[in-house]
């Protein structure tokens, strides 16, 4: 089963196509399956997390909303990078795929009920800084998190409401910023179309 799991985290943290954002594409399977390739019951792992057997058991299910920093504490308890989590793809080729990533080639990841998808740009996450895509739908909303670190960012397209601490913000398209990732966040779409971010993380955070 160890082998499975490994196995499997490789597959996953495969480079991925450009996304779109789809309401099929959880991940409470994949979660479900590491679970139990590491011989762990649904008790075990909720009661590690702090959040009762029944929400995980919907969160496995796909039949609950799963916050941002609920997917993070889960990934800590199981033992991965929230990227094991990333919908895998084709690789890029071989002379290139430590330093490029081809559009169509992105690893992917949906936050099951939040509306919320991210695309990843680095090639790798063995480096000090991450890059990423977020595409925010309308009525979606991260719920605030934190995390180690630092982070940056620039809205591509449309309008996002951010919160800092007890700050809150509207953001429009050009309009940057930056801020400690130790401090809790969120993101929200309130608009009727989706909203397009670049994010720069560092350490890496997924």
């Amino acid at each position: 089963m160890a082998i499975r799991a490994l196995s499997t985290a490789r597959e996953a943290t495969a480079p991925g196509p450009a996304v779109e954002y789809r309401e099929d594409a959880m991940i409470g399977g994949r979660i479900r399956e590491l679970r139990k390739a590491q011989g762990r019951t649904l008790s075990d792992v909720a009661s590690a997390v702090g959040i009762s057997v029944s929400y995980l058991s919907q969160i496995e299910r796909d039949v609950s909303r799963l916050p941002i920093g609920v997917l993070k504490q889960i990934a800590d308890v199981l033992g991965v990078h929230m990227n094991w989590f990333f919908h895998s793809g084709s690789d890029g080729p071989d002379d290139e795929r430590d330093v490029i990533v081809r559009a169509g080639n992105r690893r992917n990841l949906t936050f099951t009920g939040l509306g919320i998808t991210e695309e990843l740009l680095s090639p790798n996450l063995s480096g000090p800084l991450e890059l990423l895509i977020s595409t925010i739908h309308p009525g979606a909303d991260s719920e605030f998190y934190s995390h180690d670190g630092a982070e940056a960012g620039v809205v591509i397209n449309g309008s996002m409401e951010l919160w800092i601490g007890d700050r809150q913000f509207r953001l429009d398209a050009g309009d940057s910023f930056s801020f400690p990732s130790t401090e809790p966040h969120r993101c929200a779409n309130r608009g009727k179309k989706p909203v397009r971010v670049l994010w720069v993380i560092t350490p890496p955070h997924y």
